[in-house]
């Protein structure tokens, strides 16, 4: 057949579908007589409806039925014909005008655009490199001490210090009244750790077992705590005990205690190497996918389809509604959420996504079975049982159509890299992991 396509407006396109009447109703007949077969009604026995009593009942729905599933056959079959990539669902409408036994719509649609990517030899990124030294370890083990720490009480003259644990009671009170939260009996906290605000943890540095202080403490303006937020408040605070902490030492004992095959320092210190190496690459990469990505939507030329848009944008509020009520909001799925807060990050991702589908598709870089495979063992790698690990990504097509994307992603950056115009950076063990102080 013959398909006109009219452009209305950069990406949109609009066809026009025509159906024989006497196709849409042999249709209906046929849904209809085997609709008889099994409808059941009050006052006939199964099978033996008459045809004008069931007609009445269901042709109404039967017909709708036909209708969509004929004009989707024929708009796919036009959008077929004419080569077109539709972005989204179309706006079908039926027009008023049928003449020699058929019935006509309009197809509204999108399409997706043409991609233009400039030369990549032109594109300038930076990539950074990062080491594991020797103070990352230490830094790493002294997180693992931490983390197994004990602690013991200290005399009562002792003044509490950074890294002790204080038990204390509290009142605040913001205009001489008691706000929520705001009072607590036998609280701990660990001084010099963040756990608290600064202005309380100064007031409780330095107090002794049994001493009493108060002191104001100016609240954040973007506290979490919305009443407070802003404000200050006159706090009391009782130390009730100080208790110092000892770490463990790092020997043979402390490997042994984490698990370490080989238990020893030095088994402990190269399986800690291992990981950090692990986690190091994976955030190497991540960083320079991202500079790679900027760089490569930087250099392209396209039109972003609404529809694609819209889509995103929906995602992302259902992704946010989501967030809200694992959070315990209450009613999350009525909450307003404006989607024009999302919209430059959603037009970011559809525009990313359609630049990178055209360098895969120009450049056939698309992730093969092999690259999968070494993803997920590297992936695996990291755990007890990988064996375990591996099949349970496997075992599900959602999981591996992420590792797929990965991948994919990947040899889109490598690829760029190879062709742009790349400046090495080291960067610090502390700045990649973004724990700088």
């Amino acid at each position: 057949m013959t398909v006109t396509v009219e452009t209305l407006e950069k990406l949109e396109r609009k066809i026009t579908l025509t159906l024989p009447v006497d196709v849409i109703q042999s249709e209906v007949n046929t849904r209809l007589k085997r609709l008889a077969r099994t409808v059941k009604m009050d006052g006939f026995r199964p099978g033996k409806v008459p045809m004008n009593v069931l007609t009445q009942r269901y042709g109404y729905s039967v017909h709708y039925e036909v209708m969509n599933d004929k004009v989707g056959e024929a708009f796919a079959n036009a959008a077929n014909e004419a080569n077109l990539r539709v972005a989204g669902q179309p706006r079908i409408t039926e027009k008023e005008v049928a003449s020699d036994g058929e019935v006509a719509f309009d197809a509204i649609f999108e399409v997706y655009p043409e991609v233009t990517i400039a030369d990549l030899s032109t594109v300038e990124v930076e990539r950074v490199t990062a080491e594991v030294s020797d103070a990352a370890i230490d830094k790493t083990l002294d997180i693992l001490r931490k983390q197994r720490r004990t602690f013991a009480q200290r005399s009562m003259d002792a003044a509490a210090q950074d890294g002790d644990r204080v038990t204390v009671d509290f009142e605040g009170k913001v205009d001489g009244e008691l706000f929520d939260g705001g009072r607590a009996e036998g609280f701990q906290f660990l001084v010099g750790e963040g756990q608290m605000l600064k202005e309380f943890e100064d007031a409780v540095r330095g107090m002794k077992s049994g001493e009493s202080k108060t002191f104001p403490l100016a609240f954040p303006e973007d506290y979490q705590g919305k009443d407070v937020a802003g404000k200050t408040a006159d706090f009391l605070v009782t130390l009730n005990k100080v208790e110092a902490a000892h770490m463990p030492e790092v020997n043979d004992a402390f490997a042994k205690s984490l698990g370490i095959a080989d238990a020893s320092v030095d088994g402990l210190r190269s399986d800690v190497r291992k990981n950090l190496e692990r986690e190091v690459k994976f955030r190497v990469q991540a960083r320079n996918k991202r500079a790679v990505m900027e760089a490569l939507v930087s250099k392209a030329e396209l039109d972003l389809p609404n529809a694609s848009v819209q889509a995103e944008l929906a995602r992302m509020v259902e992704s946010a509604r989501a967030d809200l009520k694992q959070r315990g909001i209450k009613d999350a799925d009525k909450a307003p959420i404006p989607e024009d807060m999302f919209r430059p990050q959603a037009e970011q991702r559809v525009r990313l996504g359609l630049v990178v589908a055209e360098l895969v598709r120009k450049e056939s870089l698309q992730a093969t079975p092999d690259q999968i495979k070494s993803h997920v063992e590297e992936l695996a790698s990291s755990y007890e049982r990988p064996a375990e690990v591996v099949r349970w990504y496997f075992g599900d097509n959602a999981r591996m159509a992420e590792v797929q994307a990965v991948v994919l992603e990947n040899n889109v950056t490598d690829f760029i890299l190879s062709k742009a115009k790349v400046t090495e950076k080291n960067v610090s063990f502390d700045e990649l992991m973004g724990q700088q102080s």
